[in-house]
């Protein structure tokens, strides 16, 4: 009688127990595989089954080791494990380099091939598995060994290759390789010289050019701006490197300038570019201070119906960067305007915000994104009667011209989910690398990887002259935007009497979850990027909005039953923090330091400077909490975890106190000329 063993969907596996041996950690897990026996009857193609029977197997998997041991793991089976090759493969950075890893593949596979004493059938796939491992490394991750001018893992392998396995391609893909990155750095460096013209030629050249008239920002028409804007925020998402969003590559201690400058360039480019339309929305908004209330409105309608036509294009970046400048405290503390702005754009504005609210970790966001990823187009719904006879009228136009939109994610709730792993759970385990926490972070490389094929389906082109009018605008830091703002309408001493009597005019409040915790990225790159809330006392709301790449945790929820409290408990949270020094100035990269209750603020300023690898006294320093209405100082000797401020975000900021007298001084001088201005 044969047995044929037919896996069920009924099949079960639970979790036995954990199992150690030297170097390694592993879960050990019980599966139950049903099996129906072959009777005579079926060999000769009856359909009857004699009867069906289960039986339990184990099988292991790798919790944590050495990483020796994690390499083994890649092939000490036999047979190539995808899955565990994939996620081993797009997270070794944060625990090892290429060199150990090759040099380890290497020197097992030359000593097994070499010891013909315990050659046996199972050692041979071994070889084969260990082939396999390196061919997938070169095809999908290339740049790991663009390495110039030698590149020496791919000759490594090519030297492997052609001594002990000549009759594989291995050697031929190094090769390959080789040619390929060679003459595409060759082609990079012939695109960099310059050639110039003699000044008759230059003025002959401008005369024959076309002259395009510069654009005004009310001229450009909605859909261009937005077009335009999703065009560039797909080409930067498509070429974002997965890896690099690991909270150790790109967010931690370890992103330095090394060789081919930042070891995130992918990640940083994003970023900026989410910063850069923000800083413009604040921009366009505050530059003419002599403009009528009215004439203000309309550029504040033109960014909402921009966003309204960014949500229809699924590009949920500049959506998010556009909001962001809107509720930037600068721009929000405008009444006038905002109590102008027509009812209709309000509740645009409103449906548009509560898309990334903060509410139970943004789930809003998250589950409109996982809803809308691959979708042809969005299912926009709003409360609003108008609004819901346009948006059927639009998707029925999409649905009768056969509209297939992409998708764009807001990548900073990547990042924060990335960062907040990295944070949360330890790096080793019994001093073993923890790779439970790689198959964590791989679950999130995994959504990205899957959103940047959908990104792939838009069809924009560039407009050269749009992007001439965007990098034209001048933009502001946060205490020019306050100032100018402060021009158009100045602090009042009733703040809350206009508070009240304004409020039904104005946008809700943006939601200032205080649980939720947010890394950002807002750097300051070509623009002098401008975050946070300000701490001017006159602001009547401050909306929790970010000029960063900024968003709530992580998807990680199993760690925390309750999803509205992410990374808090009695006597442990996880807070942001970020540095401003006269070395990095306006420099604004929120970093996830772990927070107990027996923390005191020495302590914590020490830790920063750590995290921020700045070498200096935690005596120099002082510590604040940013809150909505301003910050609170934290004093030298309490503990931190009961002295901050439950009632906001666990946002902070690291200052020298040399610069925060300074800024202290500064800020009572603009109150001083404030009140002889209005006097």
């Amino acid at each position: 009688m044969e047995l044929n063993r037919l896996e069920s969907q009924d099949d079960v596996t639970r979790f036995w127990r954990e199992e150690r041996e030297e170097g390694a950690i592993y879960n050990a897990y019980l599966k139950k595989v049903t099996y129906h026996t072959l009777s005579e009857n079926e060999h000769k193609g009856s359909n009857e089954f004699s009867h069906l029977m289960w039986e339990t197997q184990k099988y292991r998997v790798i919790k944590a080791g050495t990483l020796e041991k994690l390499v083994e793991y890649l092939y000490i089976k036999g047979e190539m494990d995808s899955t565990y090759t994939n996620v081993f493969l797009a997270t070794y950075r944060t625990f090892s380099t290429i060199e150990e890893v090759i040099d380890i593949l290497v020197e097992r596979y030359i000593n097994m091939k070499t010891n013909k004493d315990t050659k046996n059938e199972l050692q041979d796939i071994q070889l084969r598995t260990i082939k396999s491992v390196l061919s997938m490394w070169i095809d999908t991750y290339p740049d790991d060994f663009r390495d110039p001018p030698s590149y020496p893992c791919l000759a490594k392998l090519e030297k492997f290759a052609r001594q002990h396995i000549p009759e594989s391609d291995l050697g031929i893909r190094a090769k390959h390789k080789i040619d390929k990155f060679r003459k595409e750095d060759n082609s990079k460096s012939d695109s960099n010289i310059e050639f110039h013209f003699n000044l008759v030629e230059e003025v002959d050249h401008l005369i024959e050019a076309e002259y395009h008239k510069p654009l005004n920002f009310c001229d450009i028409p909605n859909q261009t701006v937005a077009e335009q804007l999703t065009y560039r925020d797909a080409e930067l998402f498509k070429h974002v490197v997965p890896h690099q969003c690991l909270g150790a590559v790109w967010a931690r201690r370890a992103r330095k300038q090394g060789k081919g400058g930042n070891v995130a360039g992918s990640v940083l480019a994003t970023i900026e570019q989410f910063n850069r339309v923000s800083l413009r929305v604040i921009a366009t908004i505050l530059k003419k201070a002599n403009l009528k209330t009215s004439q203000r409105v309309i550029i504040v309608q033109k960014w909402i119906d921009i966003a309204q036509e960014m949500r229809h294009l699924k590009n949920f970046s500049s959506l998010k960067a556009i909001i962001s400048g809107l509720q930037a405290n600068s721009v929000y503390r405008l009444r006038k305007t905002w109590g102008a702005l027509p009812k209709e754009s309000l509740a645009v504005f409103e449906e548009l915000s509560e898309i990334f609210s903060n509410e139970n970790n943004q789930l809003a966001s998250r589950n409109l994104l996982m809803k809308e990823a691959t979708a042809k187009f969005p299912d926009v719904d709003s409360a609003n009667k108008t609004l819901q006879r346009r948006n059927r009228m639009k998707r029925q136009s999409w649905i009768d011209n056969g509209v297939v939109q992409g998708t764009v994610p807001y990548l900073g709730t990547f990042l924060t989910d990335l960062t907040m792993i990295d944070t949360a759970i330890p790096d080793t385990t019994d001093s073993l690398i923890n790779f439970e926490k790689r198959r964590k972070e791989f679950e999130v490389l995994a959504q990205i990887k899957l959103l940047q094929s959908a990104s792939q389906i838009y069809t924009f082109r560039e407009d050269s002259q749009f992007w001439s009018w965007f990098d034209a605008v001048r933009v502001y830091d946060e205490n020019e935007s306050y100032d100018l703002s402060c021009a158009i309408e100045p602090a009042a001493d009733g703040g809350a009497k206009l508070k009240k009597k304004s409020s039904s005019q104005r946008p809700g409040k943006a939601d200032t979850n205080r649980l939720s915790l947010f890394m950002c990225a807002g750097l300051s790159l070509d623009d002098k990027s401008s975050v946070a809330s300000s701490s001017n006392q006159d602001s009547p709301v401050s909306p929790n909005a970010q000029l960063s790449h900024s968003s709530s945790t992580s998807s990680i929820q199993s760690y925390d039953s309750d999803n509205s409290t992410p990374f808090k408990s009695s006597d442990a949270c996880v807070i942001k923090v970020s540095l401003e020094t006269g070395a990095t100035p306006k420099s604004h990269v929120y970093k996830s330091i772990m927070l107990h209750n027996t923390d005191h603020t020495k302590i914590v300023i020490q830790r920063i400077l750590d995290k921020y690898d700045i070498k200096g006294k935690e005596k120099d320093y002082c510590l604040l909490q940013t809150l909505p209405d301003g910050e609170l100082m934290i004093p030298e000797k309490a503990n931190v975890f009961y002295a901050m401020n439950n009632n906001g975000d666990y946002t902070f900021v690291l200052r020298t106190k040399k610069e925060q007298d300074a800024l202290t001084q500064s800020k009572k001088r603009s109150k001083r000329r404030l009140k002889l201005s209005l006097s």
